[in-house]
């Protein structure tokens, strides 16, 4: 069953106030970088790198040879690499929403796409300012968090005019700092980082998102290595063997290895500014590939992604974990990284004990939710599962369990359904060359409303053992545990069992 998030450390603000003077408490936070953690160290500076589609393994460093990411492999191994960070949704705005939040989409209102984030919910940036003094900032690819665009192509105006009405863009209230990008863009991405930094006192921490494009499709970015030859590619498990499926893949790890020199050209400038013993920088992906099987479904392509951590004097260099971790424990981690207790209301458990090499009670589930994807007023007659389905999951360590509550949906990939792999694989299946194992997962309507997977056996999430007299007790188990998540985070779908 679900633990409780453990207690985190006593913040500096408690043991301020356990002097009884809140004037010291002000004093404290006025000293902006030079305050200190209950335990004595400086607060760190936070670089928060977001990647956008990026499934695992697709870095060097988590064994994979078919993509070239020298700069983060090396980043890896100047700190911790983790092997079982999945987030908390597979499309972009309700895993931002977890990330920031401590707490599931569901949990903060934020399963619909084109949701802002709710006004009574506090963030992390909210409290890093706050409680812990930090000057904070976003910047880079849009945050997604303040509702659907106010101009441009994917401009909503009817639910423009509700948010202005009633004041419910807030993000950029959260924060000191929202970038504004200067006449022609950034040479590099290391620019935002140096914009944001000529913009931060001096005399203050600092927290700064930065979001990155790729790996996002379109995949029409490469490095100058250019882009991997497809017929040399290894194909996981879950994706059969066709020419448009390797060549989207090829596309696919160019953007990965484009986006390794742009991370680099943030850590350069994190060096130059002689900043980089003090700041703790994070690197992950936001949500799986948008290819079948990932983005938009809960299956581990679309919900498996790295995660990687810096911070020198406190992580091991090289090290690794293979620790259940989820979305909504990330905003708990910083926040006692900085010396700030997280929230009751905040699921999300702390890995701070994990960084530091120090014994850890992980996880024993992560859960994960679908809605609603892209605009909304857009429903075609034909509904398909990658524009909208309502599903829900619980992952442990072996076995994964799916609920499907719109299962009469056909499957469809997210943003790539136009693309050669896609087309490939409809083309295949008509003509009844497509393996056998794949069509069950992608061609037969209506899906199962309950899938279960041995992950051991069954990497590729292929073999659905629901029903089955063998695994009965797993599947009863996780099904108890998915429906005390749901029942907590108050979840409107029907619950997967009584």
């Amino acid at each position: 069953m679900p633990t409780a998030r453990p207690r985190s450390t006593t913040s500096l603000r408690e043991k301020t106030y356990s002097l009884g003077s809140k004037f010291a408490l002000i004093i404290v936070v006025a000293l902006g970088s030079f305050a200190t953690t209950a335990e004595g160290a400086e607060r760190p500076n936070i670089l928060f790198l977001l990647s956008d589609d990026h499934s695992a393994p697709y870095l060097g460093c988590y064994g994979c040879a078919d993509v070239r990411t020298p700069n983060l492999d090396r980043f890896a191994a100047e700190g911790m690499r983790f092997d079982r960070m999945f987030v908390t949704c597979p499309q972009c705005v309700p895993s931002r929403a977890s990330l920031m939040t401590g707490r599931s989409p569901v949990s903060v209102r934020m399963v619909r796409f084109t949701s802002p984030l709710p006004p009574d919910v506090r963030a992390l940036p909210d409290l890093l300012r706050e409680q812990a003094g930090y000057f904070t900032g976003v910047g880079g690819r849009t945050y997604h968090l303040d509702g659907p665009p106010a101009a441009g192509k994917n401009a909503a105006p009817v639910s423009t005019a509700v948010l202005d009405r009633h004041k419910l863009r807030t993000f950029k209230d959260r924060v000191d700092y929202v970038e504004k990008p200067p006449v022609g863009g950034w040479k590099t991405y290391g620019g935002h980082l140096s914009a944001f930094l000529n913009a931060a006192p001096r005399n203050k921490p600092w927290f700064f998102w930065l979001g990155y494009s790729d790996p996002h499709h379109p995949w029409d970015t490469q490095s100058k290595l250019g882009a991997p030859e497809p017929s040399k590619l290894t194909l996981p498990p879950h994706l059969p063997d066709l020419p448009g499926v390797r060549g989207d893949l090829a596309r696919y790890l160019a953007e990965v290895e484009h986006l390794d020199g742009d991370v680099q050209s943030v850590l350069d400038v994190l060096a130059a500014r002689g900043l980089t013993g003090n700041t703790l920088v994070v690197f992950m992906g936001d949500n799986g590939m948008a290819l079948p099987h990932g983005k938009g479904s809960l299956y581990d392509p679309g919900l498996h992604v790295p995660l990687l951590v810096r911070w020198p004097g406190v992580v091991k260099p090289g090290s690794s974990t293979k620790e259940l971790v989820s979305g909504e424990d990330f905003a708990p981690t910083m926040l006692e990284a900085a010396g700030v207790r997280p929230l009751e209301s905040m699921s999300g458990r702390s890995y701070l004990k994990l960084l530091r090499g120090e014994p850890f009670d992980g996880r024993t589930y992560v859960f994960a939710e679908r809605g609603p994807h892209g605009g909304d007023g857009t429903l075609s007659p034909t509904i398909s599962a990658a524009t909208f389905d309502l599903a829900r999951c619980i992952r442990s360590q072996r076995y994964k369990l799916i609920y499907n509550a719109t299962p009469h949906h056909p499957v469809g990939p997210v943003d790539s359904a136009r693309d050669p792999g896609w087309q490939d694989m409809v083309a295949a299946n008509r003509s009844g060359a497509l393996g056998k194992e794949f069509v069950p997962t992608y061609f037969t309507t209506p899906r199962p409303t309950f899938e279960l997977y041995d992950l051991d056996r069954d990497p590729g999430e292929l073999e659905n053992l629901t029903g089955r007299a063998e695994s009965a007790e797993v599947e009863r188990t996780l099904k108890e545990a998915l429906a005390e998540k749901m029942i907590l985070d108050w979840d409107f779908l029907p619950l997967p069992v009584r």
